[in-house]
């Protein structure tokens, strides 16, 4: 493991156990503007990493969910220190420290971590996925009718206007379900799965599992094939499923 990755792994670990306390004791839930939950242990995890991030790289910037943008944007840190704060607020153990290198708008480092399984989830540009030292390869399923397709919010995706676009996946796929944030991605990294997609989605969300299903040979887009974190909606698949899926989105 690279220095880079040491440590946003460093980072990650010390906002999981700022976070973990709280998970186990309960914590105050307030609402942000766009109702979603935000908790305590969110704006103290988000601080560490941004401690342990600068000290190692004074010169990067960050954009965090919590604190916002700071410093440079040619090269910063993007992090969303509870991924799966409504989980987290429930006892639901599926939510995860999320951290990602930017460099001139391409995604070059990612960290995922579970605090409450240990699992450890990282990618490098040209390095490769991995969850501890096991290198993740998606699945080499090619046809939709052998698919297993996860979503999100079922809510948020009829709101969002991709709702018929997204029956028409449940139709073409063998196996649909629901399990929401990173977990979404990383079993079709892991190749568990082959097609997720996802509404109402910010860059914090995505930066990371982006990375590591391309580093596991998968693609990753937005609905209109765009490989961008910015959009609002994301795609991801073992690649050889995509521009079909993309298709019954877009109802090509």
């Amino acid at each position: 493991m690279d220095r880079v990755l040491e440590v946003m792994t460093e980072a990650a670990r010390a906002a999981g156990e700022v976070a973990l306390k709280y998970y186990r004791r309960g914590v105050e839930v307030t609402l942000k503007p766009d109702r979603s939950p935000v908790t305590q242990a969110d704006r103290e995890a988000e601080q560490i990493i941004v401690e342990v991030l600068g000290r190692a790289f004074r010169e990067y910037g960050f954009l965090g969910e919590e604190l916002g943008a700071q410093g440079s944007k040619e090269i910063r840190w993007i992090i969303d220190p509870i991924d799966g704060t409504r989980n987290f607020v429930r006892g639901i153990p599926i939510w995860a420290v999320l951290i990602a290198l930017e460099e001139r708008g391409k995604i070059t480092a990612g960290v995922i971590l579970n605090p409450v399984t240990g699992e450890l989830y990282t990618a490098r540009k040209g390095g490769g996925a991995f969850l501890g030292g096991e290198r993740l390869r998606v699945s080499a399923v090619s046809s939709l009718d052998r698919a297993t397709l996860i979503h999100a919010s079922l809510g948020l995706l009829r709101s969002s206007g991709h709702w018929e676009g997204f029956v028409r996946l449940v139709d073409a796929t063998e196996r649909q379900r629901g399990f929401g944030d990173y977990l979404c991605y990383t079993v079709v990294a892991e190749g568990k799965a082959e097609i997720v997609l996802e509404t109402d989605v910010k860059p914090w969300d995505l930066a990371p599992v982006k990375l590591l299903v391309e580093e596991a040979g998968g693609r990753f887009s937005d609905f209109s094939g765009l490989p961008s974190i910015y959009s609002g909606n994301a795609l991801a698949s073992n690649g050889r499923l995509h521009e079909a899926a993309i298709a019954l989105i877009r109802g090509r």
